[in-house]
């Protein structure tokens, strides 16, 4: 079947939480039709949300998707905790009686969720749950040894929901069109809906998140030998920090890319957390990577999104000047020079 996607952003599209459809908009080679959201109906998401960079139609509704040839629908938003809401469940049933699979990445598992199976199974719909991994995970091998051609990088972060994602694929595209065999490694929901393979290991029993890394970075070297491994949470967040730990040490990476917010000094809704300097940032990664694989912070990339173009490239030496790694805003400036430090970094 020919897909074409709708992405289900009702009212949050401008907002963080919509990050799900701006990515898959901005980077999945995949036909997005629309964008549901009323709050913005008749602009283009890239007028709402620049980033997105695709003109693809808003609308108002369900229905409005599915006249413009919507033949799945996904939801494009990532709210804290990742649980379905009513509201919602009324969306997606809509769209299922008006001829469209229904795509996720919630907590919430679509296949566990009794109105929605007998809905799909009556109007021989399917529910594609994103966030749901193979049933055979374990404990990871640990350290062991790989191709000595095969280059791991992983994006970290000094809190969630700053670009980590982004930058990966920004660095990926950039090894790719230097004829890199480069490889995008999806943890996350959003990711996996862009690349189409993946293990979201937020999601994932927490004696196994290491072990799902491990499976991934496997994987990854099947497709190409230089790969970038999409970061989850920060090790500073109260919340999210195991998922991080497991991430990274399953995944070992070579080399780390160190990915902030421009100005932001506390973690996002734990605001009594303070974030660091950023040189003791750096120094914290790689302290908790060398047990499993030592591995240096080979560049810091700055979301500098708040910040006028000045100010920017101001952050930007600044951050420099503390850390004396290369720092850049690979969304704002292109991704070229932090490319260049990473690879360099292998060589160190």
């Amino acid at each position: 079947m020919n897909e074409k996607l709708a992405i289900f952003a009702e009212g949050q599209f401008e907002t963080l939480n919509g990050k799900t459809g701006h990515g898959v908009i901005r980077y999945a080679p995949r036909d997005v039709v629309a964008v549901i959201d009323s709050a913005n109906a008749g602009r283009k998401a890239d007028e709402v949300v620049p980033y997105c960079a695709r003109p693809v139609p808003i609308v108002a509704a369900v229905a409005d998707a599915a006249a413009l040839g919507a033949n799945r629908l996904l939801i494009g938003v990532a709210p804290d905790g990742g649980k379905l809401s009513a509201e919602w469940r009324a969306a997606l049933g809509e769209a299922m009686s008006l001829g469209m699979d229904v795509e996720a990445g919630l907590h919430s598992v679509l296949a566990d969720d009794p109105e929605l199976v007998a809905i799909a199974s009556h109007l021989g719909r399917k529910l594609i749950d994103l966030r749901v991994g193979p049933a055979d995970l374990d404990t990871p091998d640990g350290p062991y040894s790989r191709d000595a051609s095969l280059r791991v990088v992983e994006s970290v972060g000094s809190d969630c929901a700053i670009g980590k994602m982004t930058v990966t694929l920004e660095l990926d595209r950039a090894a790719r069109a230097r004829g890199e065999r480069s490889v995008f490694v999806a943890t996350g929901q959003t990711g996996i809906a862009i690349s189409g393979w993946g293990i979201a290991v937020d999601h994932v029993i927490s004696d196994y998140i290491a072990g799902a890394a491990e499976r991934l970075v496997r994987e990854g070297a099947e497709r190409g030998d230089l790969l970038f491994v999409e970061g989850q949470g920060s090790l500073y967040h109260p919340g999210y920090s195991g998922v991080t730990l497991g991430l990274l040490h399953g995944a070992a990476p070579d080399v780390l890319l160190l990915c902030h917010l421009a100005g932001q000094t506390a973690i996002h809704s734990y605001e009594s957390v303070a974030i660091p300097p950023l040189s003791e940032v750096v120094a914290y990664y790689e302290a908790t990577a060398a047990p499993v694989r030592p591995a240096k912070v080979g560049a810091i990339a700055l979301n500098t999104r708040h910040l006028s173009e000045a100010d920017a490239r101001a952050a930007i030496d600044a951050a420099a000047a503390e850390t004396g790694l290369v720092v850049d805003d690979p969304v704002r400036f292109g991704a070229d020079r932090l490319l260049d430090a990473v690879l360099a970094a292998f060589a160190r």
